[in-house]
């Protein structure tokens, strides 16, 4: 059942944001594609490299909890620009790291500060487009999601060069620079007044839980494939890490599509819906890859895994902002906790059941995770 068309203005403050996804993802695709190459080189096991997952979890859980107060205290254009700053200090601190413990360090730094500088912006979008708010979130996520298909790309060939891999580690470094000298000083207005009078220590609803609970699933799906889906498909056809990292390049153009062309949809049906057929469509690709032994097939598999997973989140969070009240910086920083603990659960038991049965058998913890997300969507659909 389709609704009435809602249309939203890309303005100058879009795309800002938009822009800030782009480095944001040179991030997390960037320390993505280098876990495997990173636990071979520190000589860890599966559940080790995992904690790096774990890492990024414990600091988005942490900036989740303080992201209210910092958005009240400093206003949410002095929080991105310290989530992006603290971001790029983590990817320095990986890039200059030769042990675990700094490794450890620097993806916990960089997820926890890039957490902020996300779930502040995403808040921002929903309050500046209002009734297109889950389509400006999808279409800028998947704006910045463009710039992860050559990051992943720039990693492998860098990873096979004479510089490395922790040479990609500074990527997010460089455009940072040119965001901050091109658009600067572009931002939002601040959070609406009844925002400020809707805080409260009113419990959110029933609904608002759940909803954390399905993003909780939504992440640990991302996070599983982001992190061991090049391991895997490195095991299952042959290929080197490094070689197999471009995996991570068709998953990102499939979770690319999936967010342009789920924008569309959320604005002309309902977000429930919508919702529901990206977690079949990430399960359909996660069969073929999952599957598969060939590299085309593997290819096409995680393509079309992307395009259901690039909606999971965007719609996730969504969810919450819709549930919240009226409190979307509070929302976005529950959200935040909830997401860090998918994004650090998900990998570690990943990689522990890779651990005791291997990588392939392990991967059947994704459509466990796609399950249960349906499951908590269509039993509080009736709010979308």
């Amino acid at each position: 059942m389709s609704t009435p068309a809602i249309t939203f203005t890309r303005d100058r403050p879009t795309w800002f944001v938009y822009l800030m996804l782009a480095t944001f993802s040179t991030y997390l695709y960037g320390l993505s594609s280098a876990l495997p190459t990173l636990r071979a080189e520190l000589g860890v096991t599966q559940a080790v490299a995992g904690l790096h997952g774990t890492g990024m979890a414990v600091g988005s859980i942490l900036t989740g909890l303080a992201l209210p107060w910092l958005t009240r205290r400093h206003g949410r254009r002095a929080a991105v620009w310290i989530g992006i700053g603290g971001m790029n200090a983590g990817m320095v601190l990986v890039g200059f790291g030769q042990t675990l413990p700094f490794t450890l360090a620097g993806y916990t730094i960089a997820s926890g500060f890039a957490a902020i500088a996300l779930y502040v912006s995403m808040a921002a979008l929903s309050d500046h487009h209002g009734p297109a708010g889950a389509a400006s979130i999808s279409e800028a996520n998947a704006v910045g999601v463009l710039a992860g298909i050559p990051a992943t790309y720039a990693f492998s060939l860098l990873a096979q060069s004479v510089l490395g891999w922790r040479a990609a580690m500074f990527i997010p470094v460089v455009l940072t620079a040119v965001l901050a000298f091109t658009m600067g000083r572009n931002w939002f207005p601040e959070a609406p007044a009844e925002h400020a009078a809707a805080r409260t220590n009113k419990p959110f609803s029933w609904r608002f839980h759940f909803a954390g609970a399905v993003l909780l699933c939504c992440v640990a799906v991302e996070f599983t494939f982001n992190l061991f889906a090049a391991e895997l498909f490195s095991q299952r056809t042959g290929l080197t890490l490094a070689e197999a990292a471009t995996g991570l390049t068709a998953m990102l153009c499939g979770i690319a599509a999936g967010r342009f062309g789920g924008a569309a949809l959320t604005l002309r049906y309902p977000v429930w819906q919508v919702f529901l057929g990206t977690m079949a469509v990430s399960l359909a690709g996660w069969a073929i890859f999952w599957s598969t032994t060939v590299v085309a097939v593997g290819y096409v598999g995680l393509a079309i895994s992307g395009a259901g997973i690039g909606m999971l989140f965007p719609l996730g969070l969504t969810r919450m902002i819709e549930t919240s009240g009226g409190r979307p910086d509070q929302a976005s920083g529950i959200a935040s906790v909830w997401a860090g603990v998918g994004s650090g659960t998900g990998p570690f038991v990943l990689g522990a059941l890779g651990d005791a049965f291997g990588t392939h058998a392990a991967f059947l913890l994704a459509p466990a995770l796609l399950g249960l997300a349906a499951g908590g969507l269509l039993s509080s659909r009736s709010t979308f």
